[in-house]
Parts: C-alpha cells; structure tokens; sequence
C-alpha cells in the first residue's frame, strides 16, 4: 500500500543552522506516529514541511499523491490536512462557533447551516458544546485546545498533525486534550504528533520516532523503543523524559 505521506531525502536550512539532514519517511494511511526528541531536533521543522507551512531546501514530500512542488498542489495538500499548535490560534474577536464555520464557509463552500451543524457535531465530540458561544479569552487552556482541534476537524482533512499540543497547558488540563486525540486515532485518522506524552504515546501510537540534529536516529513500536532502546542518543534522552 503506498503510503499517504512520503517524505525523501529532505533537507533544510536556517542559515548555518541544518535544521533537516536528509529525512527520510513514510507514514501509512491510518497510522498514527509520534514523534519525540530534544529541542531543536528539527521535530516541528519536519512536521511544518508537510504541509508546507516550511519550505524545504531539497528533497521530496508526497501527500496523498499530491507532490508539493507548485502553488496549487500545496494548497491542495492543505485542505486535506489539518494542524494544531502549541498555541491554540483562536480568533479571539470570533466567538467558538464563528471560528468553526469560518474557514467552512470561505475554503470549503458550505452554506452557513451546514457548517453550523458540523461545526455543532464537532464541539460534542471534543466535550465542549456548551461553549460555542463563548469566545477563547472565556475558555481554559484546554478547552481552546479543544476547540482548535474541532477547527482542525472542521475541514474533514485526511491527516491531521499535531505539534506539541500540550505543551502550553497547565497539567490538570493535558488530559482532556489527549483523551480527543486519543479517540482520532482509535476512528483511524491518520496522525502526525511531535510530543513527549509518553501515556500518549503507548496508547495510541503505532511508531515512535527519535529526532536529533535533524536526524532520524531510532525508530520503532512505542513500547519498544520506549523499554528498549538500541541507540546510546535514544537511550540517554529517555534516561532525562522518564526519569
């Protein structure tokens, strides 16, 4: 089966900075994988390259069959792949359900009761229905995550991506939104997630990935590589994660 995400000899820099060596992957259609390292690894640059969002200096990346080589194959690629930030990226002058059936209506062409319905749909299926007429300074942490991860939704993308989701919550707060995720990937969708939740990880994801120095340096089942490493880098960064 080919897969819905390959990525070939991917290179990028930031000046001096190599921030990808020569990444090479490809993920299956329905998998779900994790992707962990130390900071500046280069995790969100490749997760940013998917989509675009990164333009790479060399090298490959084929999205459901579309290569990202021109303008319009990009913006194709876009609207089929949904991303959600460490920072939520509300609106914060658009109330939950305007940011919902915002980008329904303009890229999508739905009419204004069609996106209201699925925009409804999705707020029940993150948790928060109640909230879709609050605006995000009203919403804890957690719950414009949620709302951005429905905005994701929103769009019915194929693969959704995921950079360090949780990093900016408060503790109490990680798990509601792991819990939305958690059930994505259970229904099958196909998801990219760079983040250190290693309950996360276990539980949902069919590979993890080691990232350092803009490398791939370890890959495997998360319960694997997680209790089993075989490099001395991936060793020692989970010594520091799960200490």
């Amino acid at each position: 089966m080919e897969a819905i995400i390959q990525i070939e000899n991917v290179h990028k820099h930031f000046g001096n900075v190599q921030a990808l060596r020569g990444v090479s992957l490809n993920i299956e259609k329905g998998e779900v994988v994790v992707i962990i390292g130390p900071s500046g690894s280069g995790k969100s640059t490749l997760l940013r390259c998917i989509n675009r969002l990164e333009e790479f200096d060399s090298g490959k990346i084929v999205v459901d069959g579309i290569p990202l080589d021109s303008a319009e194959n990009i913006n194709a690629v876009r609207t089929e792949v949904g991303m959600v930030f460490q920072q939520f990226n509300l609106f914060p002058h658009l109330n939950v359900l305007e940011n919902l059936t915002l980008a329904q209506t303009v890229v999508r062409k739905r009419n204004k009761a069609e996106a209201y319905e699925n925009a409804i749909m999705l707020l029940e299926k993150v948790g928060i229905p109640e909230k879709a007429q609050n605006y995000p300074l009203q919403l804890s942490g957690g719950q414009q995550q949620r709302v951005a991860i429905a905005r994701a939704l929103a769009m019915n993308p194929k693969i959704m991506l995921f950079d360090e989701p949780t990093s900016a919550l408060d503790p109490e707060m990680i798990q509601e939104v792991l819990d939305v995720m958690l059930a994505l990937a259970k229904e099958g969708m196909t998801m990219v997630v760079v983040s250190h939740e290693m309950g996360f990880s276990r539980a949902a994801a069919n590979r993890a990935i080691l990232m350092d120095e803009g490398q791939i340096i370890e890959e495997g089942p998360p319960e694997l590589l997680f209790s089993h490493p075989k490099h001395d880098r991936t060793k020692l960064f989970l010594s520091k994660i799960l200490s």
